[in-house]
């Protein structure tokens, strides 16, 4: 079962970036996570999520329209105000593109962390429908383009050596989307240490000079 830190409020204040508040799931949404981590989204089957949480299916539905709602529900916890921390952490850093780098990179670390499990079972949004998949791919979309500002800014003002600022974005989110394939929350790093690994890795990527 997830822990209470596998979630936390979409609404949660981002004045503390680094911090996620902890939220329960719903009975329902823990059993559906679990079944879709281990089953994916096509092997899970409503039945089987509503047995593991102890009610009827029809009472299932009266909760959630189907396996999709129950899908786009956990993906909605999981990104939640990831795009708003982002912010945050870019607006913390000031004018200085490594430092802004830096916060975003170990913001979304954090999340990809602290949410493993939630943020492991959103590579099945490929089987949402095209209005809930919309609406997954305009916080990817504005997580993309605020690292491709700050790693333009960064060649711009000299302390960034990057060809391809696009194609630079798209590997360092790729780096960290691959986190919950491999992170979990009994082993020996902390979220916090791999948000500071992979923050590091994203500058030395970017060829990070002192803007100074």
């Amino acid at each position: 079962m997830p822990t209470a830190s596998d979630s936390a409020p979409s609404g949660a204040s981002t004045s503390d970036w680094r911090r996620l508040e902890p939220l329960e799931l719903t009975p329902i949404l823990e059993a559906a996570l679990d079944t879709f981590y281990e089953r994916g989204f096509h092997g899970t089957s409503v039945r089987e999520i509503a047995r593991r949480v102890g009610v009827t299916v029809p009472a299932l539905y009266y909760h959630h329209d189907n396996k999709e709602g129950l899908l786009i529900a956990l993906i909605e916890i999981s990104t939640g105000n990831v795009l708003a921390r982002a912010h945050a952490a870019d607006a913390e850093g000031g004018d200085d593109p490594v430092a802004r780098l830096s916060n975003v990179i170990e913001a979304i670390v954090l999340r990809m962390t602290t949410r493993a499990r939630l943020a492991a079972i959103e590579s099945e949004a490929r089987y949402l429908g095209p209005e809930n998949r919309e609406r997954n791919r305009v916080v990817r979309k504005g997580i993309e383009q605020l690292v491709r500002r700050i790693i333009e800014d960064g060649v711009r003002t000299g302390v960034f050596d990057v060809d391809d600022a696009a194609e630079t974005t798209r590997a360092l989110l790729g780096m960290c989307q691959s986190i919950p394939r491999w992170y979990h929350a009994e082993g020996t790093l902390r979220p916090e240490e791999v948000a500071l690994k992979y923050a590091a890795i994203a500058l030395q990527t970017v060829g990070a000079k002192s803007a100074g």
